[in-house]
């Protein structure tokens, strides 16, 4: 149960706090005891946060990272604040300069301003500036620019993130649910450490707090490391779905992706987003998504910001079930 807030109660200010990452973020830091207020685009649509804590525990204020004077308004007397904003691909305004360099900035210069005591920022892991990804490049450049302002922020890099509203394994499951093929783009040959997002809220929620993690940039991985085919063949078994899996070397998969890019502008947007992948995603494959042997003897694991890391294999099957063909009753029937 969530920790009643107190007059005495620190303040933290979640911006993304209504996206797939950052609502297990505000749900760990409601646990903790924290009051906390969601800096969001649309904070009239952010009311579902609510129940995740206390009566008055959670509440909102309308910021946008493009407009610095708004995320200084957000943090206005705060305590500490953590940044789990992140877009997957680029439409209009909302482009990665704009999600993932130019608002982190904004966001540490306002902190730093404002004397904000901790500041948490999530990223992910391989982020590099010098990266062929356009994506990746965004994330590195923004880590950098937020480190420029404040020196001490804590960084979090995820591997790939799983759960109940995820990008991932809810893809696929879906997918799965009318092609009878799946392609494996690059070959699946790819390694990923997908992490439980829940975890990753925790462990933001205990950076706030930890002393030993001001400045320290923490690789976040789960327990098991697997291949692209091998997490879409757990995928398969876990809904129950018998489906032929595709390889597709990257150039395949490149132009396969630049078609249904092509198809989303000529359609306005109505080419269906679960059929939509876009080439950042392919070169993104390019390279293993595992938390390195330095990450490990530094101690700059989830294990050393005191969160045990919980399994793909464990947790998945529960929310996959309603991608069964009866659901979760499909337990004992015939496929």
């Amino acid at each position: 149960m969530p920790s009643a807030p107190s007059e005495t109660s620190k303040l933290a200010v979640v911006f993304g706090g209504t996206g797939f990452i950052g609502r297990h973020v505000v749900r760990a830091l409601a646990r903790r005891g924290w009051r906390v207020r969601v800096a969001a685009r649309r904070p009239d649509l952010a009311g579902f946060l609510q129940p995740l804590g206390g009566v008055g525990q959670i509440q909102f204020v309308q910021a946008n990272l493009r407009y610095p004077s708004s995320i200084r308004a957000a943090l206005r007397g705060a305590d500490s604040a953590v940044n789990a904003t992140g877009i997957q691909s680029q439409r209009g305004a909302q482009n990665f300069e704009a999600a993932h360099v130019f608002g982190p900035r904004e966001i540490a210069r306002a902190a730093k301003a404002e004397g904000l005591a901790a500041l948490v920022h999530v990223s992910g892991l391989g982020a590099d500036p010098s990266s062929a990804s356009a994506y990746v490049a965004s994330k590195g450049r923004g880590a950098a620019a937020l480190r420029e302002s404040f020196p001490e922020a804590t960084i979090l890099e995820p591997s790939v993130v799983f759960g109940a509203e995820d990008d991932f394994l809810t893809r696929i499951a879906a997918l799965a649910r009318f092609l009878p093929v799946l392609p494996l783009f690059g070959g699946g040959l790819s390694r990923i450490q997908p992490v439980f997002a829940g975890d990753v809220g925790r462990a933001a929620a205990i950076a706030l707090d930890a002393v030993g993690a001001k400045g320290v940039s923490y690789e976040l991985g789960g327990p098991e490391v697997m291949t692209l085919r091998e997490a879409m063949e757990f995928t398969l078994r876990a809904i129950g779905r018998h489906r032929a899996l595709l390889p597709l070397p990257f150039a395949a998969s490149l132009a396969m992706a630049r078609a249904t890019e092509i198809a989303g502008v000529l359609t306005l947007g109505l080419f269906p987003k679960i059929l939509t992948t876009t080439r950042d995603q392919i070169e993104l494959l390019r390279h293993d998504n595992v938390v390195s042997d330095a990450a490990v003897a530094q101690r700059r694991t989830l294990a050393d910001l005191g969160v045990e890391p919980q399994g793909l294999e464990a947790l998945a099957p529960a929310f996959l079930a309603r991608f069964c063909r009866t659901g979760q009753f499909a337990a004992n029937l015939p496929r």
